[in-house]
């Protein structure tokens, strides 16, 4: 699987792993599934093994957890990692463009808040 970090989302999900309490063989369980105005909806959970149904597919220092669908929608995708005063989040780009069937609107980027910081977004 092709799967690409910017060095912010790796330090970003590395720290999560490192400090989410699941010990050392833990890793980040991403489930992406199509929704949502951007094209995907996404939450995340620090797991210390991979459930019935992962793939482990390791990208740089990050494991990841990763569900059938997590695998098929984030094929050749950029996983990113911004903060702001306001917020921050993971972001997606991938190489295809999804449109959004309320306002007719393309985007090949999608991201997760999590201002928060917590394991389900």
């Amino acid at each position: 699987m092709e799967l690409k970090l910017t060095p912010a989302a790796e330090k970003f999900i590395s720290r999560m792993v490192r400090f989410g309490g699941a010990g050392e063989n833990a890793g980040f369980r991403l489930m992406v599934s199509a929704g949502g105005c951007s094209g995907l909806a996404s939450e995340f959970t620090v797991e210390a093994a991979a459930l019935p149904g992962d793939a482990v597919v390791e990208v740089n220092t990050v494991k990841f957890f990763l569900p059938a669908e997590s695998r098929l929608l984030l094929e050749g995708a950029t996983i990113d990692f911004s903060e702001s005063p306001t917020g921050g989040g993971l972001s997606f780009a991938t190489a295809t463009p999804s449109t959004c069937g309320s306002c007719g609107s393309s985007s090949s980027s999608s991201s997760i808040d999590i201002s928060g910081l917590g394991h389900k977004h």
